[in-house]
């Protein structure tokens, strides 16, 4: 049997906390994992200290993602998913005033994050992302392990043994998928929507409850992610002073409506002016929104990545507000189905990592995503479906990723709003289309990004060592 890499929805989005999936939530989930292993070994209860290193992209923009701390708050054994978020500074304020952690939160070992956590600019031959966890046992032995951030907040190491378990889990999977043309050939024999095929075989890995109750779950962090983001003001941690713009923006649009919360909130919008103009801004609030919370360190849904966050909930909210007024769950979860699909097609065939590939690994990706997911609820073909992704990413191609300072804001969050209107108009382009007549195949549109990414230079794949990040200083902002 030819081995597929089997990824699920929900690999492909998850919750977790901002700002990055691959400095931020990778990190955190490799400290669990150590954890984990360590545990596994009956060495955990031997350790009398640790020092972690990171390597290469997580070095050089650090602190800028929070890597630190993310590193932290998982050496204490906190979930990323379910953690408040509020409760973060005075976690890693007590780290930093006693010099201790709480392993695990299990047992307090010392520990001195300003020497314990070495920020090494090397790059590994891996992955740009590497972080190694070392620990000195009671017996006066050493234990180490290396792991990879590889985008999208999925952590391996070098043997890829957890891929591997998860080529044997495919053999459950009815529709195994590596290519979009493959894709296709399983609707056509079958009569099956994308949406339908990605369905049977999530149903081989969990029951359709199991499946709509973490999709709702997805749902319900975008939604808050778009109105915590919509309805907080003031300006962005991190010392680039970027005042936030979707509570002004949103406060000009929504006018005097009144709700007291999120469902009442999209009523009160569906109620609003939809000219042109109000529909681009409508947008890109919702957009600005959820990375604004992203970079607050708030919890988000990495859509496919955290610095991408924006995009897919910023087009399901079009869908739902301007598109179709009675647009509800059984929509939401279709739009999940497609995108998550069209998102592990990139990342079979290219990237979703902005260390690998640069910023189209995220933005272009999520593009494609939202873009491929709208069409089949506008009522597109399959093919249809993949036009509107190939569009999308066609225009994202050789797109850079060099935060300035290191954080993900300028110019991650405007990109967020780009992307998201790209992907509503490559929708509409490809549902104008005969897709006989399409000259670009998907497939050749994820290999030629793969191509573009391997020829970029190494300071535009979120190194902040070039571009933007280098050509406007921390003083000018």
């Amino acid at each position: 049997m030819r081995k597929i890499e089997s990824i699920s929805v929900f690999d492909m989005l998850k919750i977790g906390v901002g700002p990055s999936s691959s400095h931020t939530l990778g990190p955190w989930r490799a400290a669990l994992r150590w954890i984990d292993k360590l545990k596994a070994k009956n060495k955990f209860d031997s350790i009398t200290d640790i020092t972690v290193e990171l390597y290469g992209s997580l070095s050089l923009t650090g602190k800028g993602h929070a890597t630190d701390i993310a590193v932290l708050l998982g050496l204490e054994g906190l979930d990323p998913q379910r953690f408040p978020i509020e409760d973060i500074p005075k976690v890693i304020e007590r780290i930093e005033t006693t010099k201790k952690i709480q392993l695990n939160s299990e047992t307090e070992i010392d520990f001195d994050s300003k020497s314990a956590i070495v920020f090494n600019k090397k790059f590994k031959e891996f992955h740009p992302n590497g972080i190694t966890f070392r620990a000195k046992l009671n017996t006066g032995k050493r234990t180490s392990e290396t792991y990879y951030s590889i985008g999208g907040g999925f952590v391996v190491q070098e043997e890829r043994l957890r891929s591997k378990a998860k080529q044997e889990k495919l053999k459950e999977f009815p529709f195994p998928v590596q290519s979009g043309k493959e894709l296709l050939a399983f609707c056509n024999t079958e009569n099956l929507k994308i949406s339908e095929v990605v369905m049977a075989n999530e149903q081989s890995l969990a029951s359709e409850e199991e499946i709509d109750f973490k999709l709702k779950q997805i749902w319900e962090v975008m939604l808050d992610s778009m109105y915590t983001g919509c309805h907080t003001e003031g300006t962005l941690p991190g010392g680039l002073n970027v005042r936030r713009r979707a509570f002004d923006t949103h406060k000009t649009l929504i006018g005097d409506r009144q709700y007291t919360t999120p469902e009442e909130w999209i009523t009160a919008i569906r109620s609003t002016e939809v000219k042109f103009r109000q529909i681009l801004k409508w947008v890109s609030c919702f957009a600005l929104a959820v990375n604004e919370v992203n970079a607050s360190l708030g919890r988000v849904v990495t859509a496919p990545t955290n610095g991408s966050a924006g995009v897919i909930p910023a087009v399901m909210m079009y869908y739902m507000v301007i598109e179709n007024h009675d647009a509800n769950f059984n929509d939401v979860k279709q739009f999940m189905l497609v995108a998550g699909e069209i998102g592990s097609l990139f990342k079979k065939g290219a990237t979703i990592s902005a260390a690998m590939g640069g910023c189209q690994a995220e933005i272009g990706v999520s593009s494609a995503m939202a873009a491929g997911a709208l069409t089949e609820l506008m009522g597109g073909t399959p093919e249809q479906v993949l036009m509107a992704s190939e569009i999308a990413m066609e225009h994202h191609l050789g797109l850079t990723c060099d935060p300035i300072g290191g954080l993900v804001q300028i110019p991650c969050i405007e990109r967020n709003a780009m992307g998201a209107i790209k992907a509503i108009n490559a929708c509409e382009m490809a549902l104008d289309t005969d897709s006989r007549n399409a000259k670009v195949p998907l497939d050749k549109v994820i290999e030629t990004m793969w191509q573009t990414a391997k020829d970029m230079n190494s300071k535009y794949k979120e190194t902040s060592e070039g571009g933007l990040a280098v050509n406007v200083a921390l003083s000018d902002c």
